[in-house]
């Protein structure tokens, strides 16, 4: 389940190179995609993205002037937008420098004002004096707009922040192409073209041989949250397994869970649930070792001495982890230290580090995660934007000189409306990481009706799956009695709710199908299958062959031989 982030960089770069095709002549194929994305402030901007599609050749209006001061900006840049239209997906980037004299450093937010609506932030970036840095995001309209006006605003408070801009782009896409890139990333990244190759005893090509092909397991996990309500309960566990091949524990790995009173471990619905985990050969990532959210801190840790809260984390990393030692493939070590830094604020600044670096030593095998919420869901969370994220994760790297080998990108992912072209941007931007990037807890909040949730449910799905760096999917939707934290995907009869029927929609979409056929003349016969385990039987002439063979990310076509 767990690939190398070189080769998943490389895949990355290719596509990134395959921006010659951008501009496409056919209406009905439209522009492809560009993933491209800078995280590194530099001397001078890049080329615009799409030759700067609908901005090319447009310069930034002046500050200052009445229809900025309409909009509330203090000092921004604009570009005036015209005829905009509703359901179109506008992909932005720009390169931004604070100027000299300002700030030597501020969060730059781009917004957008049109005839009928605010949005508050459609990109950020983390911008600094003296180089330019890459903002890329985007928007949907619900409304035509005939007058918009695109403009920047900072996060400093004195109002004396000014901006450069360069190489603005803004790219408009309809549904039908934005969902035909995807498809094409999911061919792709997802998928591999095979050739079986059948030959007789004298190496002769066999003619007709009947081909049975069927995928065993995949290689891109969807899974979801459970908790101590599977246990026992057969009607549920049985609907699990159906379906899903990864999970994760909701709460029962949680401090607050496993030792609620100092020195009382209690790892008795983490050990059962452990069990139908294996039993059933599901994946399982590891949430969490600390949270740094006071408010789901073990009360009796709130007000420990600096060295008793030391010696206490220490026992509570080894216990989970000697405990659990290569039971758990992920482990999300320090959860949401974006928003909130009780361990940090009370152990100092290594604190984090130390973590990870004991998580390593004790489970050398896992793939140890940061772990936070509002990084690919909105860019109005000014603690958690993606430049923020990369930057932790580039500062664990680097501490003290060594620093922490980091294995792995987790993104909650609590959508209320998705941002698609936002979304994308931002795995764009997390992607220069090199590191596998999962969709850790995904669901789509309950102020929306069911409906609305599955529509919402099923472009996240479909932006996660198609992004090359992301490497699996889980939803947070285990079950309680009064139903889920946010999203349910069933009722408590386990029969499918909206959102149930787009998950085992997409379930079924994303593997290979049955495939059954006869070799050719070359005693050959091909298809494209997602990547994953599959097993083969050729029947020729009475005999039968039986055979399997694995799929894994490379271009190039995988030739599977057999004799009969």
């Amino acid at each position: 389940m767990k690939h190398s982030s070189i080769i998943g960089f490389i895949f990355y770069a290719i596509y990134s190179l395959l921006t010659a095709f951008i501009l496409v002549s056919s209406s009905n194929d439209g522009p492809f995609y560009d993933p491209t994305a800078y995280t590194e402030c530099r001397a001078e901007p890049e080329k615009p993205l799409y030759s700067g599609g609908m901005l090319k050749d447009e310069e930034a209006s002046a500050s200052g002037g009445d229809t900025l001061r309409s909009v509330g900006a203090r000092y921004t840049p604009a570009y005036i937008l015209h005829n905009l239209t509703e359901n179109t997906i506008y992909c932005l980037s720009i390169w931004v420098k604070i100027e000299a004299g300002s700030a030597s450093a501020a969060r730059v937010r781009a917004k957008l004002r049109s005839d009928n609506a605010t949005l508050n932030c459609v990109g950020s970036v983390s911008a600094k004096q003296g180089c330019w840095s890459f903002l890329k995001g985007g928007f949907l309209l619900d409304s035509p707009s005939q007058l918009s006006i695109l403009f920047f605003e900072t996060s400093t408070e004195d109002g004396k922040t000014q901006l450069e801009v360069a190489s603005a782009s803004l790219q408009p896409f309809t549904q039908e192409q934005w969902k035909n890139n995807q498809d094409y990333f999911i061919n792709t990244a997802r998928k591999r073209a095979v050739t079986i190759h059948v030959a007789g005893e004298n190496g002769e090509s066999v003619e007709g041989a009947v081909v049975n092909v069927e995928q065993i397991s995949k290689d891109f996990p969807i899974g979801s949250a459970i908790s101590k309500t599977i246990l026992g309960n057969i009607p549920y566990q049985e609907w699990f397994v159906k379906r899903f091949d990864a999970t994760v524990f909701e709460n029962e790995l949680k401090w607050y869970a496993t030792e609620p009173h100092q020195g009382k471990l209690n790892y008795t619905f983490a050990d059962q649930m452990m069990k139908f985990v294996r039993a059933n050969r599901i994946m399982a990532r590891g949430h969490n070792i600390f949270w740094e959210d006071p408010k789901y801190t073990p009360d009796w840790v709130l007000n420990l001495t600096e060295e008793d809260l030391r010696s206490a984390v220490n026992q509570r990393i080894r216990s989970l982890m000697t405990r659990y030692r290569g039971e758990f493939v992920h482990w999300d070590v320090s959860n949401e230290m974006l928003h909130f830094d009780f361990y940090e604020s009370r152990l100092g600044k290594n604190a984090s580090y130390g973590f990870f670096a004991a998580a390593r030593e004790l489970d050398s095998l896992a793939t140890l995660f940061l772990n936070d919420f509002n990084v690919v869901e909105t860019c109005s969370d000014e603690r958690s934007t993606v430049d923020e994220y990369i930057a932790r994760v580039r500062e664990l790297e680097r501490y003290d000189g060594g620093g922490v080998r980091m294995d792995g990108v987790g993104l909650e992912g609590h959508f209320t409306r998705p941002n698609v072209a936002l979304m994308r941007a931002n795995l764009d931007k997390l992607a220069t990481l090199e590191l596998p990037v999962w969709l850790t807890e995904i669901d789509i909040s309950s102020t929306l009706d069911q409906r609305t949730q599955a529509i919402y449910l099923e472009e996240v799905l479909r932006e996660g799956f198609s992004h090359p760096s992301v490497n699996g999917i889980i939803l947070w939707t285990a079950l309680h009695p009064n139903g889920c934290y946010q999203m349910c995907l069933t009722d408590d009869k386990f029969r499918n709710l909206p959102a149930g029927d787009v998950v085992d929609q997409k379930l079924l979409e994303w593997a290979t199908g049955e495939v059954k056929a006869k070799t050719d003349d070359h005693g050959s016969f091909s298809f494209l299958g997602f990547l994953g385990e599959y097993k083969v039987s050729i029947i020729y002439e009475g005999k039968t062959v039986n055979s399997s063979f694995s799929l894994s990310r490379d271009p190039e076509t995988k030739h599977v031989r057999l004799r009969i």
